[in-house]
């Protein structure tokens, strides 16, 4: 009995939908970190370690954004460009004299705009998901150009010197707030997707979305709701990166898509929709950011990086395809042989 009730806690650990790849993953983290430090002991500095949860926390935070949609059965392609267009609008404001904090209240109302009408378009439209969010994410990145007539911005200036130590420079208790914005907003979407009837009905849909409508869930609402999450997130990042330079550049976001589908997908959220676990995407974010900073330790030019990264994604995907795809043929070659067996006996 002692042992059983031991027993039990991992056994409810691994029981949580997601819970077994989060823990492959980490093994693998675990093992690059090792490798890496092995091959410059630098990796594991105290400066390092530092700069490299600062590269992560971004795509962390636009890896929630995206797992949510994912959840849902979705994808959000515009996430890298309501990225830029958050740090241009911020940017220009600022520049033209407003207020940074009331730039930044504008800028999360235009972002949120954005995330509103992916949802309605893929929701309620019927649109595909890679051609609604793909034409919102040429319209995002054309406001991004337009704000400020095809040019990047000047200096934001040093009255919004609270701005930037808020989102970037500034530190709490020896951490950098970047990390902290990270950290208290996975908290959040973490909180509201495990433990709240949003992030039940969330799950559903991308489970079944015919069975989650016909057991009363808004598909609508929902959808939207992950869409307008995915879109907060890109706003905070596009807030991150403005802070850092100092200015808002047209091309901010680029291929910012791209990274947060393999912090999703590396951290066991499917493509297929109805599982995974944000605890998944921080090791994914991890996984990502380790390889960048430890490859550029080793000498690694930009593109065997992205080449790197971009076979691990493939992989992922492929993994989680198979996986999914196989469970049911099993399950339906089982019932079948059941009723093979069944029929037999009775015809006997």
């Amino acid at each position: 009995m002692e042992n059983k009730a031991k027993q039990n806690p991992f056994k409810r650990l691994l029981a949580i939908r997601g819970m077994g790849q989060v823990i492959t993953v980490t093994c693998g983290l675990i093992i690059l970190c090792i490798v890496f430090g092995v091959l410059n002991p630098i990796f594991f500095s105290g400066q390092n370690v530092a700069n490299l949860l600062r590269q992560i926390a971004p795509i962390l935070l636009i890896g929630i954004g995206q797992s949510y949609v994912l959840i849902t059965g979705n994808i959000d392609l515009s996430i890298g460009s309501v990225v830029g267009m958050s740090c241009m609008i911020s940017a220009t404001l600022m520049t033209k004299g407003i207020n940074p904090w009331v730039a930044v209240g504008i800028t999360f109302v235009c972002c949120i705009l954005v995330g509103v009408l992916n949802g309605q378009l893929v929701a309620k439209c019927k649109l595909p998901p890679f051609i609604a969010t793909l034409g919102t994410m040429t319209i995002a990145r054309g406001i991004a150009q337009i704000v400020n007539n095809n040019y990047n911005t000047d200096s934001i200036g040093d009255g919004a010197q609270a701005f930037r130590d808020f989102f970037y420079y500034g530190k709490f208790l020896g951490v950098y707030n970047t990390i902290w914005i990270a950290v208290v907003l996975w908290i959040l979407f973490n909180f509201l997707l495990s433990k709240t009837r949003t992030g039940r009905h969330i799950y559903a849909i991308g489970s079944n979305v015919e069975a989650a409508r016909l057991s009363g869930v808004n598909v609508v609402a929902s959808t939207t709701k992950a869409y307008v999450v995915s879109s907060i997130c890109a706003c905070v990042v596009g807030l991150i990166i403005c802070a850092t330079s100092g200015m808002g550049t047209m091309d901010a976001g680029n291929m910012y898509e791209m990274y947060a589908v393999a912090a999703s997908v590396i951290g066991g959220v499917s493509t297929l929709g109805g599982q995974g676990i944000l605890l998944g995407t921080v090791i994914g974010a991890s996984i990502w950011g380790v390889l960048q900073n430890g490859l550029q330790f080793a000498g690694a030019p930009v593109a065997i990086r992205n080449i790197v990264i971009g076979i691990i994604v493939v992989i992922s995907v492929l993994l989680d395809v198979v996986v999914r795809s196989g469970k049911p043929r099993r399950k339906k070659e089982k019932s079948s042989s059941e009723v093979k067996s069944k029929n037999v006996g009775v015809k006997a």
